[in-house]
């Protein structure tokens, strides 16, 4: 089984991820939006959902889908120790752009 972090690798995987954090959407939205087939988008919705990042309801004849950011802790648990290094630099960043004339 794929880890949490080859999952959120794939380009396609994280569009959906990022729409579905604006709220639900519907199967054929999520085609829509992404501009590819309608069988791969399902293929990226069956593995985010046996990961647990999306879960599905039916809606009559449609499947809408919600994002479940509970497994991302994992990944938020990884970035934690390079956050610090991220903000120093914007720190730096920041100092050095309030003393420019």
């Amino acid at each position: 089984m794929r880890s949490i972090f080859e999952v959120v690798a794939e380009p396609h995987r994280r569009q959906i991820l990022e729409l579905l954090r604006g709220g639900e959407r519907a199967a054929g939205e999520l085609v829509e939006r992404l501009g590819i087939a309608q069988p791969t988008v399902s293929k990226h919705l069956k593995l985010l959902r046996e990961h647990g990042l999306v879960s599905v309801r039916q809606d009559a004849q449609r499947r809408v889908y919600r994002l479940s950011p509970e497994p991302l802790r994992e990944l938020e648990s990884w970035l934690a120790p390079y956050r610090v290094l991220w903000a120093d630099r914007l720190s730096a960043l920041g100092h050095h752009l309030d003393e420019m004339p």
